[in-house]
């Protein structure tokens, strides 16, 4: 499990060989054999015993904004690359083949949210016909990523940004329709989110690339080179091109949070600005709620793991594909 500290106040120490949580209902006592990764969100607290702990078991330790989006991590010194992964890494990302790789993971997005769509509609199936056409738009935009061309990513990267935004556009106008009325937002709005639906996919997308940079750490890649996204100062860029393959497992628990109409005000705040974030109780809602979509054994390719574990075994053959350039 991801053990997560939220709640300001909320200490975590070690008692012995396992975790103390000590938060204002109580103690808790973890083992780490339990605990895949730590989040601590600010206000929390950890001690040195416990982060030693942590990395002598191997387990993550990340320091969260309110966004979501992890700020910091501390990890076992077991994990790391070599140098032969690094160097592939690097090739890789001016050769033709991270043109196919990036256009099969972007169009593999887009088949994920014409899948999504058509989840929906089933339980609206007055939305057909309006599904259907905003399908095959989608896939005209999914062969036109698929036929892209070039030497190097930057050749396409113009047009395969462009081609992103549009879909984008294409495919939260028609999610929209179904939210209840009272969660409908104008656009997809980002940092600040300007409407509690946008606070909700951001802080779950924050979460997942928190996972996915730790998966690529793990597999011994380095997150700070990417294959679309380059060269932005201390982002770890990478983890903008891999998560685009697994955002719609976030939209997914969303929809299906906002559509049981449990979000009230007490679950988020709005600032001065206009824009919102998730107060402690929404934020333990999309939390809990992601962690468990995520853990939950799915067959991809005809292999049944977790969503978790998934993400693990792409930056495993990612891994394996810069070692082999």
């Amino acid at each position: 499990m991801d053990l997560v500290l939220n709640t300001f106040g909320t200490a975590l120490t070690k008692d012995n060989d396992c975790f103390m949580v000590a938060h204002k209902d109580g103690k808790q006592r973890v083992p780490p054999s339990d605990i895949r990764c730590i989040y601590i969100s600010r206000g929390a607290q950890i001690s040195s015993d416990a982060v030693l702990l942590a990395i002598k078991n191997e387990i993550e330790v990340l320091f969260m904004d309110n966004s979501g989006e992890p700020l910091g991590r501390i990890w076992s010194n077991r994990y790391g690359s070599i140098s032969t992964i690094r160097k592939g890494q690097l090739e890789f990302s001016q050769s033709k083949k991270a043109i196919k790789w990036i256009t099969e993971v972007v169009a593999s997005k887009i088949e994920n949210q014409q899948a999504l769509l058509w989840m929906f509609a089933a339980s609206q199936p007055e939305t057909n016909a309006v599904i259907e056409k905003t399908a095959l738009r989608l896939d005209n935009f999914r062969k036109k990523v698929k036929d892209l061309q070039g030497d190097t990513v930057s050749d396409i990267a113009p047009q395969l940004r462009g081609w992103e935004g549009i879909v984008s556009k294409i495919y939260f106008e028609q999610m929209n329709t179904f939210l209840p009325e009272r969660y409908r937002f104008a656009e997809r709005s980002q940092h600040p989110a300007m409407d509690v639906v946008n606070a909700m996919l951001n802080y779950g997308y924050g979460m997942l690339y928190g996972k996915i940079e730790g998966s690529l750490i793990r597999a011994g890649i380095d997150p700070y080179i990417g294959i679309l996204h380059r060269d932005e100062h201390r982002r770890p860029v990478l983890v903008y091109d891999v998560i685009e393959k697994y955002r719609i497992w976030v939209d997914y628990v969303v929809w299906m949070i906002m559509r049981q109409n449990i979000i009230g005000e007490e679950h988020y705040s709005v600032k001065n600005d206009g824009s919102y974030w998730l107060e402690g109780l929404g934020r333990r809602i999309i939390i809990q709620s992601l962690n468990d979509y995520l853990s939950e054994v799915i067959s991809i390719a005809g292999v049944e793991r977790s969503r978790n574990t998934h993400i693990d075994l792409f930056t495993q053959n990612l891994a394996q594909k810069f070692k082999n350039t």
